[in-house]
This record gives C-alpha cells, sequence and structure tokens, in this order.
C-alpha cells in the first residue's frame, strides 16, 4: 500500500471551463445543475453558486437508481425546504424524465409570469447545464433530447465546449465542460468525488482510495459488504479489531483471495482489485449506497 496522498489534482484545462461557463452564464435565464444522488452536496460545485447569481435554479439529481431510496427521499425534503426544485432521475433508463419539464417551468414560474405580463410569449427558457464531471451531465441531455446530441462517456472530461441544444419550442439547453473547483476545504469531499469516479483514477492512489471506501462501507452499510465480498464474522472481527491501515489491507486481501487478485507467490495486486472494488461501488453492483446525509 502506498504512502502517497490519495488527491492531488486540479487539471488546467478546468480554469479555462470555468471561464467558458461564466461566459455562459450571462445568456441563460436557469442553472440546471445535475449532481450525484449518492452524494448530493459533495457533487455540488460551489464555484456555480456563486457564478449563477440571481438565474433561476434546478438540481437534477442523477444515478438515483444506485442511491439509498430512503436518505434520498431526506435530500429531497432538504432542497424543498431551502425553495429548490428538484427532479430525481436516471438518465440511462430515462426513468424521471418526464418530471423534469414542469419542474424547469415551476423554476422560472415568476420569470414566465413576468414575461407574459410584458406582452412576452413563448419565448423558450435558456438554460445552462451544469455539474462536476462524471455526473451524466450528457446522457441526461441526450436521454432529455431522444437523440444523441452531447458527447458522452465514462470519465471526466468528455465535453470540451458549450454547444447550444434546442428541446422543443419551450426549452433550449447549454451544454457545458464539468468543472471541480480549485480547493478541497474538507478532505472527506475530495475523497467522495474520487469514489464516484469525478476526479480521474489516474491521478489517484486508487489501492489507498478503495481501501478507503471500504472501510465507510463496512461501517455504513454490512449487509451489503458482507453479501457481495462473502466476509465472515471471524473476518468481521479481525477487521473491527485491528488498525486504520491494516483494516485497509486485510479487507483488500480477503477480496483479492475471492476474485482470484494475486500475484505470483500469492501476493495481493492491490491494483487489481481496489480497481474492482471501485467499478462495484460505481456500477452498483454491492447495492443501493449513499455516502452522505443532509
Amino acid at each position: 500500500m502506498s504512502d502517497k496522498p490519495i488527491i492531488n489534482w486540479y487539471p488546467g484545462h478546468m480554469n479555462k471551463a470555468r471561464k467558458s461557463m461564466e461566459s455562459g452564464m450571462k445568456l441563460i435565464d436557469l442553472v440546471i445543475e445535475i449532481i450525484d444522488a449518492r452524494a448530493p452536496l459533495s457533487s455540488r460545485n460551489p464555484d456555480i453558486d456563486k457564478m449563477a447569481g440571481g438565474k433561476d435554479r434546478l438540481i437534477i439529481m442523477n444515478k438515483a437508481d444506485l442511491a439509498d431510496k430512503n436518505i434520498s427521499d431526506m435530500w429531497c425534503d432538504y432542497f424543498k425546504e431551502k425553495g429548490i426544485e428538484t427532479v430525481f432521475i436516471n438518465s440511462k433508463n430515462k426513468e424521471g424524465l418526464r418530471n423534469v419539464m414542469p419542474a424547469v417551468k415551476k423554476a422560472c414560474e415568476k420569470r414566465i409570469k413576468r414575461n407574459e405580463a410584458r406582452g412576452i410569449k413563448n419565448q423558450p427558457i435558456r438554460a445552462m447545464v451544469a455539474g462536476i464531471p462524471n455526473v451524466g451531465k450528457s446522457t441526461f441531455i441526450n436521454a432529455f433530447c431522444g437523440k444523441n446530441m452531447a458527447k458522452t462517456g465514462n470519465k471526466p472530461g468528455v465535453t470540451k465546449g458549450k454547444q447550444w441544444i434546442s428541446v422543443g419550442k419551450d426549452l433550449e439547453l447549454l451544454d457545458t465542460p464539468g468543472i471541480l473547483w480549485p480547493k478541497f476545504e474538507d478532505r472527506a469531499v475530495g475523497e467522495r468525488l474520487a469514489y464516484l469516479g469525478s476526479i480521474n483514477d489516474e491521478i489517484l492512489v486508487t489501492e489507498e482510495l478503495a481501501g478507503t471506501l471500504l472501510l465507510q462501507l463496512f461501517k455504513d452499510y454490512p449487509a451489503l459488504i458482507f453479501d457481495r465480498y462473502g466476509i465472515t464474522e471471524e473476518l468481521d472481527r479481525d477487521v473491527s479489531e485491528a488498525s486504520f491501515s491494516t483494516r485497509q489491507s486485510r479487507m483488500l486481501d480477503h477480496i483479492a483471495n475471492k476474485r482470484g487478485c494475486l500475484k505470483k507467490g500469492g501476493e495481493t495486486d492491490y491494483f487489481k482489485v481496489s480497481g474492482i472494488v471501485l467499478d462495484d461501488f460505481r456500477s452498483g453492483r454491492i447495492g443501493r449506497i449513499s455516502l452522505e446525509r443532509p
């Protein structure tokens, strides 16, 4: 296991993307922020709040099928109390998409009434689709528009520049690259984003990351971890009594043995087994999991 820090990042292209988003704010009425339902606060870029100013707001919690439903309901109440329209969707199977347009109109209700009072009718709402990398912005746009209008990918940085997309006569969407912010004040936020795949794995120490994730899930969702990786009472006791780093190693050693992630001589291939754990979590194969509560 490495002693290097888990996260050391901030690629230069994100500064350029941020400036592009700032200039786009002058052109729009509404900011549609796509966030990951498994970590609703950590996957919100605080810079978007600063840039959006007085723009109308809508939050779309994507990948809702991967999140713990009971906790998602709590998040719905949380945002409702703050007066922010919220929609839960799963872009991949288009679940919840029919609720988006009504939510857009509700979020812009005052603006629409103000325009009608001035005699301005049937003017399309211009909305920016914003969010951090890998929350599913492009997949959402493609599903919402019914055709592949925006590029999609399973790693950060696929959407490179601004592009406008018409959705019928009522809405125009401005797609933007996913951006993070220069500094995580809370280390846990950076870790959650890394778990979700919003930070490129190539700059992470995935062995440390997977070990830390396993211990959090071991604490919050023990039944799911036991079921997925065949953890016995003996291992449970062994892990619980060990030090933090030892617990990480023992969990990964156990999964490596189960999955055949071993080097010559039976030594654990930490890189390979870590990739399996992270992929299991991101794809929902472990189960429906939320990383934070309101």
